[in-house]
């Protein structure tokens, strides 16, 4: 509540964390389970990881997730900010104790094995932020009307293309706390020449739109793949941080076989060809 001091735990907390069901929204655009039209991950970035040393001097770290888009569940952010600030005054032998421990208890939050990585923090890459190598959508010169979700504003036809577009206006909305979501939206694809005004409209379509980040990439390749028919297709969005951690969906068609862990797009399942 505004104005009102939030208490948090600063011990090592697991229960803290909050699994949601993906099929709940899956079900919304006709995706089961068993059954998914890609492949793909969630790539979390945090920020904001400290413990106690054995002498109680306090670590300062990074750490990255990966959960897999084929998990049962995703972990509400909220949820994984409050457990990761339980470690805070928790004294831990080593970093290979904090990623065994957070690994054990994502994985059992999302139902599948999650990969976890934790670096000290003088172990930071010193780079700027790395856009994708390919044509960006914001300065087409159009006028937008709509904000309400609107998947038929995406079109394709024409020659058959392998290309990238991405576009830094995407914004929708947390379904829990109603808190904008900010986010770059890249996607590549091969196969009829997406019209580009339609896919920007479409983009910006979400800006009123509720839906965790994750749903949303899956929402944007499922439209894709029905309204433009490529015969590959990659999207991957990189969300900017809040409350310390940022979340990246990545989902891809399936891999060609004899190209295991990429998607037909080109880019690998964690779209590290265009992140940071």
């Amino acid at each position: 509540m505004l104005g009102k001091q939030a208490i948090y735990r600063e011990t090592y907390a697991p229960e803290l964390l909050f699994p949601i069901a993906r099929q709940d929204k899956r079900s919304e655009i006709g995706l089961c389970d068993d059954a998914l039209p890609f492949v793909g991950e969630d790539l979390w970035n945090a920020y904001e990881l400290s413990w106690l040393d054995p002498r109680g001097k306090p670590v300062v770290a990074l750490a990255r997730f990966h959960v897999p888009a084929s998990s049962p569940n995703l972990i509400e952010s909220k949820s994984l900010k409050l457990y990761l600030n339980g470690f805070n005054q928790e004294r831990m032998p080593g970093f290979d104790t904090v990623r065994e421990v957070i690994g054990k208890d994502l994985s059992n939050t999302a139902g599948e094995a999650v990969r976890v990585e934790v670096l000290p923090l003088c172990g930071r890459p010193c780079r700027r932020f790395a856009h994708p190598e390919g044509f960006c959508l914001d300065g087409l010169d159009i006028d937008i009307d709509t904000y309400e979700l609107c998947p038929d504003a995406l079109s394709a036809g024409g020659e058959q293309m392998t290309e990238t577009l991405y576009s830094h206006l995407l914004k929708s909305n947390c379904p829990v706390t109603g808190q904008p979501d900010w986010g770059m939206l890249a996607v590549r694809y091969t196969g009829p020449l997406i019209e580009r005004t339609g896919l920007l409209r479409y983009i910006v379509s979400f800006r009123r739109h509720d839906e965790f980040h994750e749903q949303c990439v899956e929402r944007v390749f499922c439209d894709i793949l029905e309204r433009c028919s490529p015969a590959a297709l990659a999207v991957w969005a990189r969300y900017t941080r809040r409350g310390g951690l940022d979340i990246n969906p990545f989902r891809s068609t399936p891999p060609e076989e004899g190209r295991e862990g990429k998607g037909n797009s080109g880019w690998d399942g964690g779209g590290s060809e265009i992140r940071q």
